[in-house]
């Protein structure tokens, strides 16, 4: 049986798609790094998923998002955030990224004082270069050819 597979457009998939797709996509990379990657199905304690690493010491709760984003809601819940940007993947610690974005923002003075930090939080469609010096040390290259 022969089959004509195509490459699919993002832009035309739903948003369920979308969030599979991109679990893929960041799996596919983390996998490049020793993880294996379970999805949940139930956002267990914030998560989407689980990557536990082939060290067997490293086992991190981690949600996805479709841009960088921290939020409120998932502080103190020991959690990662995991997002694409273009071909980049980045896994950050949520916590620890929120305290450097408020202290950055704090510094160009307009972070904590917006009526999107009063309600919850902040995202990102396109990072900022400050954002992407933040997150670089969180960055996961795709493997050199």
């Amino acid at each position: 049986m022969s089959m004509d597979f195509k490459h699919i457009a993002y832009a035309d998939l739903n948003s369920p798609q979308k969030e599979s797709y991109n679990f893929h996509k960041i799996a596919a990379r983390l996998a490049d790094y020793g993880f294996n990657c379970i999805p949940l199905n139930d956002d267990w304690l914030g998560a989407d998923f689980i990557a536990s690493h082939i060290d067997g010491k490293i086992f991190l709760k981690v949600q996805q998002k479709g841009r960088f984003e921290v939020n409120r809601k998932y502080c103190g819940k020991d959690l990662y955030v995991a997002f694409r940007s273009g071909d980049d993947v980045y896994v950050y610690p949520h916590d620890t990224m929120m305290e450097k974005l408020i202290e950055w923002g704090n510094t160009k003075g307009r972070l904590v004082e917006t009526e999107s930090w009063k309600k919850g939080g902040f995202s990102w469609k396109n990072p900022t270069k400050g954002h992407l010096a933040l997150l670089q040390p969180y960055r996961f290259d795709a493997p050199s050819k």
